[in-house]
């Protein structure tokens, strides 16, 4: 296996870096930078632990930030500088604020964690002191899922390049003097069939039965500039099923589940002719990227069938179609449109609006539609409120797949628009897998879809469950819920779903433990996700701002868990006692450490629940199981070729 960190001396706009607050000062050396990863069936544990150096004269404040992974809750905090040394609670973020101010102002060593929106963790901490080093540790959580038998895990380091102000501010050292090391442990109940990360080198070992470790450590001056993509693909055969992970305290009335449904092989072929409604971002922070994409176009309406229409709509701050209307992709029409394409130029903000409400003009109900909306930006001009974008989007029916390009990238408002169309997105990284993404889009969109889909749970009274918005499943798929239960004891599970006309009826029993060890993390990433579900209720006006803000303050001080609304502050202990601060993460992380000290102690812990009475028949999909090559097939799987390309070409460049 080859897997290589890109090593240059070229200072880019780069994720973990720590900056002074005053623009006078020299900026902070990285002289280590070290990673270690768990993933353990359906979640990850990431601990980043990085070592700086002042180089000033002076004391300093300084802030440190990291682009906030998909579905990541933050639950641990650290920082030491010689015989100091300072752990995290969450408090409500007004009174974090209020302390680490009263601290900084008594010349004391404090921090504090704020998160901004959906892009980036920002952690100040002050006083940086002069000619030391500093150690910064975090550590968080998030829920993975396996597409087609893929499991995949980002590790973002590459800025997304869409927020210039933000980008002025963080563009400073990205590169580690020292060493950049990362070592990532998969622990499957499930067989490996092998483990892969494009662009590293580095050393893969089994350590044990369905237990991996790859690890990788650099040269000096490593540029933090490229994501970490890590895949990990199971076994071919392995059936559909379902798969339960649980945390009950023996003392506890209620515990937290994961439930992943992941059904059999068992979706048909598209072989009716289609139409391909292709919605292209041309706002300014696709500047060097208009000729490469007009080249995906081209190659990728090229492969239409005789029986395809296409239309091509793109949007920047407004929205112009580049077709009139429904063109078939006859030989003329492909090469006179990518040349259209290849003339338009990168400017402007971004109105997705404007785009998906221009594309919506002259939909045929009597043909399957699918919508492939490209972008990397986010959304800044015209119409924002997510609940216009619902509205919008509930209006028409179309299969709808998103490509989203860069770190920064709105990622919650395409999981509204998602939803909201049954639909299904990729987030691109540069450091993806070219050839996997291409096949993994490729048995999407050429295969139907259960529709209609609906979970029952009876037996075992269950709540706070989240929501089941997707009520299409597409191939290789999984269906996953978090929720709370109550006692525990047999539960029936029955799945409904429509395919082409035909009812289908999925059944069986899984026992919900009355008392389990084993995932404590799960509390913290099912609050993570009653939180989302707060923040789409008030994004389409369902909840008020006075309400949403109570609501997420109370769950993240409670779960210990930093939103919009709490953050983590860092005392010692001796501060902690005086500030009367209650030690509810010390508490938590003591729980979640033996746990995760247990389940390191022995072989990964089973977590099918239907083994004795199988819900689905026929092993699940696996990609790259069909014919062809990596550019056959439908457009956008060419196109999402080129969009790779492009990414790749485009961080180069700096």
């Amino acid at each position: 296996m080859t897997l290589a960190l890109t090593l240059t001396s070229v200072s880019t706009f780069a994720a973990g870096t720590l900056k002074p607050v005053s623009s006078a000062d020299q900026p902070i050396e990285i002289r280590e930078h070290h990673l270690e990863v768990i993933i353990n069936n359906g979640f990850a544990r990431t601990r980043v632990s990085q070592v700086f150096f002042n180089p000033n004269p002076q004391d300093l404040e300084a802030i440190y930030a990291f682009p906030v992974p998909e579905d990541a809750v933050l639950a641990e905090m650290r920082m030491s500088s010689g015989e100091t040394s300072l752990e995290g609670e969450v408090l409500p973020r007004d009174e974090a604020t209020r302390i680490y101010e009263e601290e900084k102002s008594q010349g004391r060593e404090t921090g504090k964690a704020d998160k901004e929106s959906y892009q980036r963790f920002e952690f100040y901490v002050t006083p940086v002191r002069a000619g030391q080093e500093t150690r910064m540790e975090f550590v968080y959580y998030q829920k993975l899922e396996v597409d087609s038998n893929i499991g995949r895990y980002l590790y973002p380091l590459e800025e997304g390049g869409t927020d210039e102000a933000a980008k002025g501010f963080w563009n400073i050292n990205s590169t580690v003097t020292g060493m950049f090391s990362a070592s990532v442990e998969l622990r499957s109940a499930y067989p490996v069939a092998d483990l892969r990360a494009p662009g590293f080198g580095g050393q893969l070992e089994q350590t044990g039965e369905g237990q991996y470790r790859w690890t990788y450590q650099s040269a000096q001056g490593a540029s933090l500039d490229q994501d970490l993509v890590l895949y990990y693909r199971l076994q071919d055969g392995i059936p559909g099923r379902v798969d339960l992970l649980t945390y009950k305290d023996e003392g506890s009335s209620e515990g937290t589940f994961m439930l992943a449904l992941t059904p059999g092989n068992d979706l048909k072929p598209i072989t009716q002719g289609a139409d391909y409604l292709l919605v292209l971002d041309k706002s300014g922070s696709m500047g060097g990227k208009i000729a490469t994409l007009a080249n995906g176009v081209e190659r990728a309406l090229g492969a239409l069938s005789a029986k395809d229409r296409f239309r091509i709509v793109v949007f920047d701050s407004g929205a112009r179609e580049l077709t009139p209307g429904w063109v078939n992709a006859d030989e003329d029409a492909v090469r006179r449109y990518a040349e259209t394409v290849r003339q338009i130029r990168a400017d402007n903000s971004t109105n997705l609006y404007a785009g998906l409400t221009e594309a919506f003009k002259r939909l045929d109900a009597d043909r399957l539609t699918n919508l492939i909306l490209v972008t990397d930006g986010v959304t800044n001009t015209g119409v924002v409120d997510p609940a216009a974008f619902d509205k919008l989007l509930r209006s028409r029916d179309v299969r709808l797949f998103g490509f989203l390009m860069g770190n920064s990238a709105n990622w919650p408002l395409m999981r509204l628009i998602c939803e909201a169309t049954d639909g299904t997105y990729d987030s691109i990284s540069n450091g993806d897998d070219l050839y996997g993404k291409i096949l993994m889009a490729r048995d999407r969109i050429t295969t139907e879809a259960l529709l209609d889909v609906d979970l029952k749970i009876k037996g075992v009274k269950v709540h706070s469950v989240t929501r089941n918005t997707y009520r299409k499943l597409y191939q290789g798929k999984q269906l996953v819920l978090l929720g709370r239960y109550e006692g525990g004891g047999d539960a029936d599970l029955n799945l409904t779903a429509r395919l082409t006309g035909e009812d289908k009826d999925y059944r069986t029993r899984i026992r919900f433990p009355k008392a389990d060890a084993s995932y404590p993390e799960l509390e913290r990433i099912w609050a993570l996700a009653q939180v989302e579900n707060l923040e789409r209720q008030r994004d389409l006006g369902q909840l008020p701002e006075g309400e949403f803000k109570d609501g997420i303050r109370n769950i993240g001080v409670e779960y210990q868990i930093v939103t919009d609304e709490t953050s983590m502050l860092l005392l010692d202990d001796q501060r902690f006692a005086e500030h009367g601060i209650e030690r509810k993460n010390q508490a938590r992380m003591a729980t979640e450490h033996q746990a995760q000290a247990a389940r390191r102690s022995a072989p990964p812990k089973p977590v099918r629940a239907d083994e004795n009475k199988p819900m689905f028949t026929g092993p699940s999909h696996s990609t790259g199981g069909g014919g062809g090559g990596a550019l056959e097939g439908p457009f956008v799987l060419i196109l999402l070729a080129s969009l790779l390309t492009l990414r790749r070409k485009n961080s180069k460049k700096g």
